[in-house]
């Protein structure tokens, strides 16, 4: 994604030319998506964040410094959509918690699939909400690490970029979210 042809979309966008937003959309549409997913584990919370990243672009673009990359920029912004995005469901969770022990909810009915065996749908489902579980578990710092550079396979320095760290941490963030990942999904096979 080339410095020079991002200022040239951004000038056009800022001077009003309609397509050139449509184009910036193109452009990092996928990648923003696949950050969110990253995070949140859900296309269709990822395709609705990616929306509100893009609205925050397109709001915040005049304040966009262009020395730097447009795509680190986006980045920044589509992970701390999704971790605040990530925390008001953590509130909205408790509330709904809180509704049910009080009796408060209706209860969630939903049809069961008809092409996969249920035992084995529920053993997948299962996994891999154990995986997002001890991935979110993981600090702050460590799951934005982690999921930027396994997820989006950025390198260390695309990640230092974003998180505005040096490499030397990033590489630390890393080793550790590792090792804290396998000691988590060790115990949690150890207990079964």
């Amino acid at each position: 994604m080339d410095i020079q042809s991002d200022r040239i979309l951004i000038d056009k966008i800022l001077a009003g030319e309609q397509l050139a937003f449509k184009e910036l959309v193109e452009k990092y549409q996928t990648m923003v998506i696949n950050t969110c997913k990253g995070f949140l584990h859900d296309k269709a919370d990822a395709e609705d964040i990616s929306q509100e990243v893009f609205i925050e672009v397109f709001s915040s673009l005049g304040h966009f410094r262009k020395e730097a990359k447009l795509s680190t920029w986006m980045y920044r912004i589509a992970v701390n959509k999704s971790l605040n995005f990530l925390r008001s469901k953590k509130r909205r969770q408790w509330i709904q918690s809180f509704e049910d022990a009080l009796g408060w909810s209706r209860s969630d009915q939903r049809e069961p699939s008809e092409t996969i065996h249920p035992g084995v749908e529920m053993e997948s489902k299962e996994e891999a909400m154990l995986l997002h579980n001890t991935i979110n578990s993981l600090s702050e710092n460590q799951r934005i690490a982690f999921t930027l550079n396994k997820y989006e396979d950025l390198s260390y320095s695309e990640i230092a970029e974003v998180m505005d760290v040096s490499v030397s941490s990033v590489e630390s963030l890393i080793h550790r979210s590792k090792i804290n990942l396998q000691q988590k999904l060790l115990n949690y096979y150890k207990n079964r």
